[in-house]
């Protein structure tokens, strides 16, 4: 299992900062020997630019990427997925989706997948509803949208900007590397930042129980 993480110029930290220093680190993994790979993927190989003016370096080119069964690729949010040059990104998405393979984005990544149809039959939320169909004139999934941080409709995970823990609580569940009480014990934790969380967490990383 791999999970693919799209990187763009503009992407915006916050929004996966939870997300991928949890896969790549697998500190919570139910299995921290599972076989399982964190790539980063360009549209080309060239390096990129977060909004943070943190360097990213793509492990692969979206040309070269081929999603098994299993493996997610995840579109974080960023200023520029109404460019040109990345439609090729949402396409590629649109089409993951429809074999069936896992896809996930956040904030503006969101919007880019309605204008390419992606999200006309599959349950989903964004930053807002009026904003989606303001820019996306050709967009049909009204019906199926929801007022939610975060949604999973099936293979599909979306999230507005402002709810990164809620997107990586739904990831992290649809990929099922973490158990289902370590991810409501950290989702907590860090939603309440309450004690009981962090002993609740420390519990669930335990012997599993029968």
């Amino acid at each position: 299992m791999s999970a693919y993480l799209v990187v763009v110029d503009t992407l915006a930290d916050w929004e996966i900062g939870y997300l991928t220093a949890e896969l790549h680190s697998r500190r919570f993994f139910a299995n921290p020997l599972a076989d399982f790979k964190f790539h980063k993927v360009g549209v080309t190989m060239d390096e990129v630019t977060s909004m943070g003016g943190a360097a990213h370096t793509p492990d692969l080119a979206l040309a070269d990427l081929v999603l098994d069964e299993g493996d997610v690729l995840i579109l974080p949010g960023g200023e520029r997925w109404d460019q040109p040059e990345l439609r090729p990104v949402l396409e590629f998405a649109r089409d993951a989706l429809d074999a069936g393979r896992n896809v996930a984005a956040i904030c503006g990544a969101v919007d880019g997948l309605a204008s390419v149809g992606a999200l006309d039959a599959r349950r989903h939320t964004s930053n807002d509803l009026g904003f989606l169909k303001q820019a996306c004139p050709d967009y049909r999934g009204e019906k199926l949208y929801r007022q939610e941080p975060a949604v999973r409709g099936d293979n599909l995970v979306t999230a507005s900007g402002l709810a990164p823990l809620e997107f990586s609580a739904e990831v992290l569940k649809m990929l099922k590397v973490w158990r289902p009480e370590t991810i409501r014990a950290w989702y907590q934790l860090h939603k309440t930042r309450k004690e009981r969380w962090y002993h609740a967490l420390v519990a669930s990383m335990g012997p599993a129980q029968e």
